[in-house]
């Protein structure tokens, strides 16, 4: 079985990336893109379905970090007779994909096992495996299908029954470098290069972005280190930034709430914008910009929620009844059916993103306006439909009152654009109908007798996307509204401190089972908190969702208080996303207080 989720750490080069467990496994990797099929795939399964383990043989201590602000992970072994020390690596910046691994000996001598286990297509396809000689080195060649891997090292372990295995001893000052590198099964392994070492350059590279970030934030170290594994998960061609590297882990052990996050989310693409901004990376914020912009190109009826990191429209949705599912967590899904769904918060996002970019860049770009307002007038035609919200129901669509107050946010957004940056546009329609959409709302998604906003006009439950509302200049922070939705959330959506995103008893989305509270909206309360004046809980908060990451900083999409476990797709954007917005949002709210302090 694979390891609890927050026992794995987040590798890779900008065009994929791998989860390094604290045994020295890698169980999950997709080559040579994240949304590739898997040749590492033993995440969902077992070990037969791919998995490459160095680590020692018998009874260790793990402790690991990454060196420095830097994407390379270092796993120190302890063990009675000595310490060995691995270091992984996957060099950005070349045309293929390569996993670098380097034990090195610390003290006294380790015995290491290695087992190498290559299966390509998600763990279903056993390759053709033989030794071939690269320039007079022994490699180990694993083909089938499109793919090919090679393996080189000094010590190749040995073909045993569909894998690979060796044992050695690993004495002070010993160094043993394995690398794994993928290339087209069409290209000829003459044409492999020696990577030389590139760790000392990936560490200097991603400590110079790094040291841009913000420090006057709490939590700075978290806000930093989610800043860098938002950086990985984004692809560096093309500018996308994938909801998270993996498949179907599970919002509930054992359920049916398991999906593909290897795509690119308008909404998450959009708020990675707003981020980046606040915490000072404008160059980088454009690169997703540019992504967003070819993305969504072309008729605005034609609109997606969500496109491949390359902007690739068709996403169909499949299982795969080979794989057993983490811990048994069926089915395995690839693919999103939620991409041609209708989400009317999505405009909404993506309008203030760009907002904010005109307004850090103080100036406007032409052609990026025009297909800005061809997609706000094809909203005027249809934002009074229902449905599928922000959180992607599969139930019967809604008039969701989040999706309508990012309406809103989409027709104020387009009109500042001409009120403050001289853009053109019928800005006395979209002034009626902002002020129509907000009317609406107060109307139809407030509950008087409950004080509180609700998930949808239909209903009085409360949902956590509610507390969005004061982020996006909806109302204020300290309206009375706002503040009886706060109080709403507490009693109905509060477990442990965490927040669900809703009642999933209700039956709204339209799936059997349950899930566990939803970080990204715990981080919401964080920020719903702040802009209430309610900083004290604010902190308090942020304090103990910055001691729910794991030893490396990472966060799931959900977290099981009970049971004290990550759950969910690992690790999330999103939640990385809002923690980044909790810390800023919190921070000014601080700086605005202190005069008033003195």
């Amino acid at each position: 079985m694979a390891l609890p989720i927050e026992d794995y750490a987040l590798i890779g080069d900008r065009h994929t990336a791998a989860l390094v467990g604290t045994d020295g496994s890698i169980d999950w990797l997709c080559l040579p893109r994240f949304d590739s099929s898997a040749c590492l795939a033993a995440l969902l399964g077992t070990s037969d379905h791919g998995h490459w383990q160095l680590v020692p043989d018998g009874v260790y201590a793990t402790e690991r970090r990454y060196l420095g602000a830097s994407s390379v992970l270092e796993t120190t072994f302890t063990t009675a007779d000595g310490v060995v020390r691995l270091t992984d690596h996957m060099p950005p910046g070349d045309d293929r994909a390569d996993v670098v691994r380097r034990i090195t000996g610390v003290s006294g001598t380790v015995r290491m096992r290695h087992e190498w286990k290559i299966r390509f297509d998600y763990g279903a396809v056993h390759p053709w495996v033989r030794r071939h000689h690269v320039r007079g080195e022994e490699v180990i060649v694993a083909i089938a299908g499109p793919d090919q891997v090679v393996l080189s090292g000094p010590r190749l372990p040995r073909a045993v029954d569909h894998s690979h295995n060796d044992a050695f001893d690993v004495a002070a000052g010993d160094d043993l470098v394995f690398t794994m590198t993928w290339l087209p099964s069409h290209v000829p392994l003459d044409d492999l290069h020696d990577l030389g070492d590139r760790v000392g350059a990936s560490i200097a590279a991603d400590e110079e972005w790094a040291a841009v970030c913000r420090q006057d934030v709490p939590h700075a170290d978290l806000v930093q280190r989610s800043l860098l594994t938002l950086r990985l998960m984004t692809h560096e061609a093309t500018g996308g930034i994938v909801a998270a590297p993996t498949t179907s882990l599970p919002e509930e052990i054992g359920g049916e709430r398991n999906w593909d996050y290897r795509f690119c989310w308008l909404r998450d693409a959009a708020l990675t914008i707003t981020s980046l901004i606040d915490a000072g990376y404008l160059e980088e914020a454009m690169l997703w910009r540019a992504w967003l912009l070819r993305s969504v190109a072309g008729d605005p009826e034609d609109l997606q929620i969500m496109y491949a990191v390359d902007g690739a429209r068709r996403l169909p949705e499949h299982e795969l009844p080979h794989l057993p599912g983490y811990e048994g967590s069926l089915p395995v899904r690839i693919g999103n059916g939620a991409a041609v769904q209708q989400q009317h918060d999505v405009l909404g996002e993506v309008m203030d993103a760009l907002e904010r970019v005109r307004t850090a860049r103080g100036h406007a770009d032409p052609d990026a306006w025009a297909l800005q307002r061809s997609l706000v007038s094809d909203l005027a035609h249809h934002w009074r439909e229902p449905d599928h919200g922000i959180w992607e129901i599969r139930g019967e669509p809604r008039h969701f009152t989040h999706s309508k107050a990012m309406v809103w946010v989409a027709f104020d957004r387009a009109v500042r654009a001409v009120e403050e940056h001289g853009l053109d546009g019928p800005v006395e329609e979209w002034r009626r109908i902002r002020d129509e959409v907000h009317a609406e709302v107060l109307a139809r998604g407030w509950n008087e007798a409950k004080q509180t906003f609700t998930q949808h006009y239909d209903t009085d439950e409360v949902d956590a996307s509610l507390l969005v509302l004061p982020l996006v200049g909806f109302l204020p922070g300290d309206d009375p509204r706002i503040l009886g939705t706060i109080q709403a959330v507490e009693r109905e959506l509060v477990r442990d401190r965490l927040v669900l995103r809703y009642r999933t008893e209700t039956g709204v989305d339209g799936l059997t089972g349950d899930e566990h509270p939803f970080l990204a909206c715990s981080f919401w309360l964080v920020s719903a908190y702040a802009l209430a004046g309610r900083r004290d809980d604010a902190r308090a908060l942020l304090d103990h969702l910055a001691s729910l990451a794991n030893d490396v900083g990472l966060l799931s999409e959900e977290y099981d208080p009970v049971a004290s476990r990550m759950t969910g797709n690992f690790p999330q954007a999103f939640s990385h996303l809002t923690l980044v917005q909790a810390a800023l949002v919190l921070a000014e709210a601080d700086r605005r207080a202190a005069p008033a302090a003195t």
